[in-house]
Formats: C-alpha cells, structure tokens, sequence
C-alpha cells in the first residue's frame, strides 16, 4: 500500500497548545476565500450538532458516554475539514502561525531559581 502524503500538525509543545494551534488554523481556513464552501459547512456541521437538542447517545441515559459522543464529533469533522483542505493552503497558513508564534516563544523566557530564605526577622 501507498504511502499517502498525510497533512499533520506538528506538535507545538504541550496538548493545549496544539489545541489552540489547531483552532486558529481552523478559523484561519475557514475564513480563506480558496477554500471551497461545501468544505466549510464540515466545521459548522459539527458544531451544529454540538448545539442541536439531537444526539447520537443522549447525555441523559449515558452521562459521560454522552458527552465523548459530542467530542468525537467536533474532533472528527475538524480532522476531516482540514484533511480535505488543499495541502498548499494549510501548510501556508501552518507557517504563518508558527512564525507568528515563533517570535513570542523563546526569547522572552527567563530562566532562573527561586530560593526560600528562613529566618529573618524584620
């Protein structure tokens, strides 16, 4: 079997990182002209569900079954809409947010120890 070329983001450094890394991309897409409109309603569908009174397990009978239902739903239509993005537009928006993010991160980190002094008195 062929490998196939696989979008993936790459890891930031830590999982809520790449959760916001991904939202941004996604928002980003979202709002590109070149990507086509029925690609767009994937995003907007799974969040619709998220909102609609409809459920695939109802959070009533299944309590946090319920709730992983709604999850996999968001994850898998946002997996979806940007494996389905042309690879060029979401590598191009990838690079404009690392750069974007490249230039806060290490620079402006101090690194450096604490230390408890005991017993002095005022």
């Amino acid at each position: 079997m062929a490998n196939k070329n696989k979008l993936m983001i790459p890891p930031q450094g830590g999982m809520v990182r790449d959760f916001i890394l991904r939202v941004k991309l996604i928002l980003r897409l979202v709002g590109d002209k070149r990507i086509s409109p029925w690609l767009k309603l994937i995003p907007i569908g799974g969040l619709l569900y998220l909102i609609s009174p409809i459920d695939l397990i109802p959070d009533i009978a299944f309590p946090i079954i319920g709730e992983l239902d709604d999850a996999a739903v968001l994850w898998i239509t946002n997996y979806f809409f940007v494996e389905l993005c042309p690879p060029e537009i979401v590598n191009e928006h990838l690079k404009a947010l690392s750069a974007s993010r490249s230039s806060v991160d290490d620079d402006d980190i101090v690194e450096g120890e604490a230390v408890e002094i005991k017993g002095v008195k005022k």
